[in-house]
């Protein structure tokens, strides 16, 4: 078994750009990648856009006509941000997720960060993923990316223990005299707590049965594009993408109703809310990989199980990639108290979670 992913052959090389850009000017350095990727154009008519909902890049559009039919995305990769994310895999799964029709394309690499098509659509919002049309879009192109084969033979390794385990270890000097950052120690549960509920996640959530399959580990509202003249979603930002319990991805998607900026767990989807998203998403799922879309009770209630019990796992892994934010990142953002809301979501929810029962 293995965890990596495979880029189907014959997929075209990926350019390699030798520049580096600061991230505290990123307009000059993406104006000598324009230079490098679009030559025909005049870099004094080129135009910029600064994203600024990002947590973990620095992300800016370049373009010169105002249709941003033609737009090239840079994004330079945050500080440390290769202790949080597996770059080289992330490039295959961009690779991977494009050859399917799911990503736009990429068009280099440079020392610090990537190129890529601007995928035309509207960001979502909170009140987006609960709109009763596009969750439904939201639930197939999921269930799209989760058929995917993108293995070599193998079966597939689930690498959701492999990294939070990584996760826990880069913040594990948080919890002694060295620590950067005391809050951590006054308002994070102690590092026995964090290990043992870790150990007991790991050994539970294994025996749910939830299938391995192509994730994209990541899918908060502003990931997800809606192009409402073509009338499809796709989703963007790979860099979390793995091989992954099918629960943990859609758990995650669940958690992230309550948003980022302001965490209101109260927009948590309500049972009826998940079941008529799973049961898209199962039919989905079973057309693409089985030909069928014939979806049972018992699977919808087995599902519905599993999802949220993953959540819990969901709030563990973001609550420590923010601890590890909340020591490196330059970005303005409050991650410990992000990790603090997490920790304590997990908690609050795990008895109503562990009362759920799968259906024999």
């Amino acid at each position: 078994m293995e965890t990596q992913i495979h880029v189907p052959i014959g997929s075209p090389v990926i350019a390699k750009i030798p520049i580096f850009v600061d991230e505290h000017n990123v307009t000059e350095g993406a104006m000598k990648l324009i230079k490098e990727l679009r030559p025909a154009w005049d870099t004094n008519l080129v135009k910029t856009k600064f994203f600024t909902d990002g947590t973990t890049n620095k992300l800016v559009g370049c373009y010169v006509d105002d249709s941003l039919e033609d737009v090239v995305l840079v994004r330079v990769y945050g500080n440390k941000t290769e202790l949080i994310v597996d770059r080289d895999n992330e490039l295959k799964s961009f690779q991977v997720l494009h050859a399917n029709g799911c990503a736009p394309r990429l068009y280099c690499t440079f020392q610090n960060g990537i190129c890529y098509e601007f995928m035309q659509g509207d960001a979502l919002g909170t009140q987006d993923v609960r709109d009763p049309s596009l969750l439904r879009l939201i639930a197939r192109e999921m269930a799209r990316i989760h058929a995917i084969h993108a293995h070599n033979g193998c079966i597939p390794k689930p690498n959701l223990w492999i990294k939070m385990q990584k996760y826990f270890s880069l913040v594990a000097t948080e919890f002694t005299d060295q620590a950067s950052n005391i809050r951590i120690q006054q308002e994070v549960p102690s590092k026995a707590v964090l290990e043992k509920e870790m150990v007991w996640m790991k050994e539970y959530l294994s025996t749910l049965g939830s299938p391995v399959v192509l994730c994209h580990n990541d899918l908060l509202c502003k990931n997800i594009i809606h192009n409402s003249k073509e009338g499809h979603v796709r989703f963007i930002d790979y860099e979390y993408s793995s091989y992954n319990y099918q629960a943990f991805d859609i758990g995650n998607h669940f958690n992230e109703f309550a948003g980022m900026a302001k965490l209101d767990y109260g927009l948590y989807p309500s049972r009826e809310m998940q079941m008529e998203w799973l049961k898209v998403y199962l039919q989905a799922f079973k057309l693409f990989t089985k030909k069928t879309e014939e979806v049972s009770q018992r699977e919808l209630e087995t599902l519905y199980v599993q999802v949220n019990k993953f959540a819990l796992a969901s709030h563990f892994f973001w609550g420590f990639w923010a601890l590890i934010q909340a020591k490196y990142s330059s970005i303005d953002f409050d991650f410990l108290g992000y990790a603090v809301l997490r920790f304590n979501e997990y908690f609050k929810t795990k008895p109503t979670v562990m009362a759920l029962l799968i259906p024999e």
